[in-house]
């Protein structure tokens, strides 16, 4: 028998592994990518080895629809989801859901005519997309947009698309719904045609869910007579597998805990901090600035040095939040997973465009407790899929008739701001829910969101640090035993009284695990990334501001003051500072009482501070009013000098009757009609001399 040399024993072993790869498909050595060993760099669309043609993704994946979103706080997100599911459950499309800033846009022209795009786009702001939709807007609402094959908005160049629009907007904001609207105009005018209205859910209203759910069922009608589909009965087919991983105790080193990624895992933070990636930041201070005992407003200061982190004066913090353990547990019991709450589990996508939602192995306490929005209120639709899972007969009628029935939900469920949990515990307190699938649960309650902040300090004076002023909120639902309680706010409070020295802080009956996953927040740090805003002060610091800012909405006027406050003092020429500031009484709730009087030496008669204590006389006095009282010198501000006009606070009364009352100010002094004086308003709108930064 022949010998065999060195390169045949090198040839057979190559081939011999070969083989054996390729029968077991690499299972002995293949070890499976963490999705969130990245995640900190996805904000820029860096998403490394993945597609940015979403016409190829859906060839690989086999679609024939994509639901697009546009989304700020998880709602335009979750809505997609929904879309998704139930046009692939009750219309057999294959679906899947996409985030607008993972894929590029210069090939739609070659969007065939037998699939579909959804666009569910929620509009930010004064008429802005959300972040991850910027980049998606801008392109294709540009006159001279340009797509693969050449052609310009004459060549009708997305003809063969066929799409379905919604938009989540809030008609307390002058620019309502605007993002769902120029972006149908655009489309539309680019030759694609849309199936269905264009939907409009209001936020402002309080009828989103109820909008979204009014505009969906025509809109599958009409879908289906042009696309031929046939409606069939739904039958939950779920997004994600549930794996108990036995293998794993919840102590080992891969499991998370509740970190957002795998360098938090690690215990290394790295940037760049951002909305997928926060940086754990050390709070260097905290206090109480109301004066009452039955209400709360914290000053936090957020140290941010040495962290890459930087910020303009105007922008807003991101606070990422913890759930509380009251509901946390609520949830746990009710799902009957008492004894499996710190199981490990892992979670996988069970079609190759599921995105998980958060990283895994995990355990049952830490995904409700970091990652789900369990304190959200629950929507009908939701309620009504969780119907076939009733532990009996009795309590899934209960439950289909709540999904049904719109008045009977509204008086049972949505005027109580109940969340998913406590309508579980209210229709069937006795028997626990555990035939309901966790992967429904992740499906049904979007991603816990960071809570957004105007910034009430000066990155001139203090750029390492950055200040937060939060009234925590903390309501009563009358005729309802229910009390609806801040997130955020009361995790912040907890914060705050921890630092103090109190073992074991409890505000409102609410406990949080403050010291974090694995004890990694411990010492008083808050998980934070900086947003940026266009509410800016003026370039030329002589240049007069006239700020309307009552209660909290005085936080980023407390950093413009400050700021112009340093520039006095530098010797530098500050422009008239107006602030027109109000709250109940001023022995109450007077926010840095004692801070306006030290701005008000180093600005001298440049400032002017003008307040409206509400509850202080028998007739309720607020800014609006005040700002009526000064038109005379609010007009010479804006008209002879140009000066900027800045508003921060509640949208829904206070912005509205501000700008009401602006425009008749507008319209007496310059001897014009009222419609003429809205029209002048909304000119300093779109030139950016009026500016907000309000909240509904």
């Amino acid at each position: 028998m022949a010998q065999l040399d060195t390169l045949d024993l090198i040839v057979l072993a190559v081939l011999l592994a070969g083989t054996v790869a390729y029968f077991t498909k690499g299972t002995y050595w293949g070890i499976p990518k963490d999705p969130y060993a990245v995640a900190y760099s996805s904000a820029n669309g860096a998403k490394a080895g993945k597609t940015r043609n979403i016409l190829e993704k859906m060839d690989e994946s086999e679609k024939n629809c994509v639901v697009f979103y546009g989304s700020q706080t998880g709602t335009a997100e979750d809505y997609a989801s929904r879309l998704s599911k139930e046009g692939s459950q009750r219309f057999g499309l294959k679906t899947m859901v996409a985030d607008l800033e993972d894929y590029d846009y210069e090939n739609f022209d070659t969007f065939p005519n037998d699939k579909l795009a959804v666009f569910v786009l929620a509009t930010y702001g004064e008429g802005e997309p959300t972040d991850n939709a910027v980049d998606f807007y801008e392109f294709v609402i540009k006159e001279d947009v340009s797509f693969s094959n050449g052609g310009g908005v004459d060549e009708k160049p997305l003809q063969n698309l066929k799409f379905v629009a919604f938009g989540l907007g809030n008609n307390t904001y002058e620019h309502y719904n605007s993002m769902v609207r120029r972006v149908n105009d655009a489309l539309v005018k680019l030759g694609a045609s849309r199936i269905g209205t264009a939907g409009e859910g209001d936020d402002g209203a309080g009828t989103m869910e109820e909008d979204f759910l009014a505009w969906k069922e025509p809109m599958w009608t009409e879908l289906s007579e042009k696309m031929g589909l046939e409606e069939r009965e739904a039958v939950y087919e779920p997004v994600f597998s549930i794996t108990e991983r036995d293998d794993l105790d919840a102590n080992a080193d891969e499991v998370y805990l509740g970190e957002p990624n795998k360098h938090h895992l690690e215990g290394s933070q790295k940037g760049p901090y951002n909305s997928h990636n926060p940086y754990i930041a050390p709070i260097a201070e905290s206090r109480e600035v109301f004066t009452v005992k039955d209400r709360n407003c914290l000053h936090m200061e957020i140290d941010i040095k040495g962290s890459n982190l930087t910020y303009q004066t105007g922008d807003h913090i991101a606070v990422w939040p913890t759930n509380a353990g009251v509901e946390v547990d609520r949830m746990i019991n009710v799902l009957g997973l008492s004894e499996k709450r710190h199981c490990v589990i892992s979670v996988k996508g069970l079609d190759p465009t599921a995105k998980v939602p958060f990283p895994t192995p995990t355990t049952y306490d830490a995904a409700i407790r970091y990652h789900m929005e369990i304190c959200g209120a629950a929507s009908r639709q939701f309620v009504s899929s969780l119907a076939p899972f009733a532990p009996n007969e009795q309590t899934k009628a209960e439950m289909t008739r709540l999904g049904n029935d719109k008045d009977y939900f509204s008086d049972k469920v949505s005027s109580q701001y109940l969340n998913i949990a406590q309508v579980l515990e209210k229709v069937d307190s006795v028997n626990k829910w555990s035939n309901i699938p966790f992967s429904i649960m992740i499906e049904g309650i979007h991603k816990i969101q960071p809570r957004y902040y105007s910034i009430s300090s000066s990155s001139l004076v203090q750029k390492d640090k950055i200040s937060i002023t939060a009234v925590v909120e903390t309501i009563r639902v009358p005729g309802s035993e229910n009390i609806v309680k801040g997130v955020t706010t009361n995790y912040l409070l907890a914060l705050k009284q921890k630092q103090h020295g109190d073992p074991n802080p409890d505000p409102h009956g609410l406990t949080y695990a403050i010291t974090g996953p694995r004890n990694k927040y411990n010492g008083c740090h808050v998980p934070v990334h900086v947003r940026h805003s266009n509410f800016k002060l003026p370039s030329d610091p002589s240049k007069p501001i006239i700020m309307i800012g009552p209660g909290s909405g005085v936080a980023p006027f407390r950093g413009f003051i400050q700021e112009r406050a340093a520039q006095a003092e530098a010797g530098e020429k500050v422009g008239q500072t107006i602030l027109f500031y109000g709250c109940r009484k001023s022995s109450e709730d007077f926010l840095y009482k004692e801070e306006w009087e030290h701005y008000k030496q180093a600005l001298g008669s440049s400032f002017t501070l003008i307040t409206a204590f509400s509850r202080e006389q028998r007739e309720k006095v607020y800014v609006q009013q005040r700002l009526q009282e000064n038109a005379a010198l609010v007009n010479q501000l804006l008209e002879k000098e140009k000066g900027n006009f800045y508003v921060c606070g509640d949208a829904s009364n206070m912005a509205r009757a501000v700008s009401d009352v602006l425009g008749k100010i507008v319209s007496d002094q310059r001897g014009v009609s009222i419609e003429k004086g809205e029209e002048i308003v909304k000119m300093m709108r779109s030139s950016n001399q009026y500016q907000e930064d309000v909240w509904s």
